[in-house]
């Protein structure tokens, strides 16, 4: 049966595949730390399923971006020997894990950061050597910025998504889940371009066929809408979403990741609110004793929520991917000035 839907998957001409992401594996594994598994009596007691918390904020970087991009950019070095740098635009921790991986492999890169983004994660950019660009905070402003740093610099844009490389290097967290827990019924990834939800999807789905693969996102996303409905229904021109979770503001999944998530994602989508989120986020803080930032908090506040206690109880052990954990303690939400 796996070997019949990895085929599939290879017939259906994704951007990536199985193959890809088992390469990626063997090329990361000795650049990128194995994530631990965690998990919460309390969690499970609230939730009423066994959970596991896949903790991506203590990989490298403090993301599991590390994951694609430096797949990206050792692919991209090994194939044209004269790459003079690389370029993205990021809301934070794909620009970091780029300039990381961009620095790992002596190349120069440039990361587009729209001017809302938190301090920490621009300075964090700039700490790993890369020059930060400001840019507005919309989709447009974004790809116009990028599309002149590249022109100007000759460097290559390495998308936060819609790359083939990108997405087996996400992938990556899949296959190292499953291996940790094998016999997980659900994982539930956090949702923006796409690269992560559909990297998992192809890699667990690979492994185990009927492992089902939930979407969490921020309210507003639409995207329960679109797989419903087989088709992109986002509106046009591409938006930001008004969201606390500043690494899940991108509302369109990309073109490359929509076909994945189109046929592997299930069509009960999860959306949280930001008073959830910032729940959810505390909830982490206070009992599990790990930093991680509001997006990272979106998948345990969607499985908190009354839409996932409904789901069918042959959901018993659910893995959750807490993306990461870059924000500035400093200014936690509840820390503000009511």
């Amino acid at each position: 049966c796996t070997r019949r839907l990895v085929d599939a998957m290879s017939v259906a001409g994704y951007a990536a595949d199985f193959k890809a992401i088992h390469e990626a594996c063997a090329r990361l594994a000795p650049l990128i730390h194995r994530t631990p598994v965690l998990t919460s009596r309390t969690l499970d007691e609230r939730v009423g399923r066994s959970v596991f918390l896949k903790a991506e904020s203590l990989q490298k970087t403090g993301a599991f971006k590390i994951r694609g991009a430096l797949n990206a950019v050792l692919q991209l070095k090994e194939s044209n020997s004269d790459v003079r740098g690389v370029a993205t635009h990021s809301a934070g921790n794909h620009g970091q894990a780029l300039a990381a991986a961009a620095r790992k492999c002596q190349l120069s890169c440039t990361v587009v950061v729209p001017n809302t983004a938190p301090q920490a994660k621009v300075d964090a950019i700039r700490g790993y050597g890369a020059t930060v660009v400001f840019c507005d905070p919309t989709p447009q402003s974004r790809k116009a910025t990028c599309e002149r740093v590249c022109s100007e610099t000759g460097q290559v844009f390495i998308s936060p998504y819609d790359n083939n490389d990108v997405i087996a290097g996400q992938g990556t967290l899949g296959v190292e889940f499953i291996e940790q827990v094998a016999d997980l019924d659900a994982i539930v990834v956090p949702v923006s371009g796409g690269g992560l939800l559909a990297g998992v999807a192809l890699a667990a789905k690979s492994l185990k066929p009927h492992i089902k693969i939930f979407a969490a996102e921020p309210t507003g996303k639409d995207l329960e809408r679109c797989l419903r409905a087989g088709e992109r229904l986002w509106p046009e021109p591409p938006r930001a979403l008004d969201t606390i979770a500043d690494g899940l503001r991108t509302q369109q999944l990309g073109q490359l990741t929509w076909p994945i998530a189109k046929d592997l994602v299930d069509q009960t989508v999860l959306s949280v609110s930001d008073a959830e989120t910032v729940d959810a986020m505390k909830f982490v803080f206070e009992r599990m004793k790990l930093v991680v930032e509001p997006s990272g908090a979106v998948p345990v506040a969607a499985v908190l929520s009354d839409r996932f206690r409904s789901l069918s109880s042959d959901i018993r052990k659910v893995g959750l991917v807490i993306s990461g954990g870059n924000v500035s303690v400093d200014k936690l939400p509840w820390m503000r000035t009511k």
